[in-house]
């Protein structure tokens, strides 16, 4: 998932619904419905960068479906499909102490609590239970395995240094 440093993709246009243009959005924000606060979105497709306006939307099962401005057609919202949805970084709301965006976990290095360097986090994925860091070898690490390491704060995960762009987990690497 290309990242910019000033934005943040907060969900993705999957499908569309209905006949009058609406699209289905999978939201990464939590709760789902937290896609619905930014107005100004930029879709990014195919690497074409189109400003978009929200300008309705509501829960949909267990999806959010929405309705952006100038599109009122089924076969144009088609177009859509597949495309991320991107907001400035700056309008994301502070998060609670201990609490991190997943761009803000990308890219730290993860090391054990004995200081083995096991790679760095590549992206994560969401389960039903927790959300998992993906993590892949670096020149550094201990072996060129990746490794599933489930984002468990206190239990697995013992820290998370942003300043120093590292993540120390409590993990076997036989593992």
């Amino acid at each position: 998932m290309a990242q910019h440093s000033q934005e943040t993709v907060i969900g993705q246009i999957t499908s569309v619904f209905g006949v009058k243009g609406w699209l289905k959005v999978h939201s990464f924000t939590d709760p789902r419905e937290g896609i619905l606060n930014y107005r100004d979105w930029t879709l990014v497709h195919d690497g074409k960068r189109i400003p978009a306006r929200l300008e309705e939307g509501r829960r949909q099962g267990q999806g959010i479906v929405v309705r952006l401005k100038g599109i009122s057609d089924r076969e144009v919202a088609r177009g859509y499909c597949g495309a991320d949805v991107i907001v400035p970084t700056e309008e994301l709301p502070e998060l609670p102490e201990g609490e991190y965006y997943w761009y803000q976990l990308e890219g730290l290095g993860v090391f054990t609590t004995e200081n083995e360097c096991l790679g760095r986090v590549h992206h994560l994925i969401e389960t039903g239970s927790n959300d998992v860091l993906v993590v892949r070898a670096t020149d550094a690490s201990i072996d060129q395995r990746e490794r599933l390491i489930p984002y468990l704060p206190d239990q697995v995960v013992r820290s998370v240094e942003l300043g120093e762009s590292r993540i120390v987990v409590d993990w076997d690497p036989e593992f």
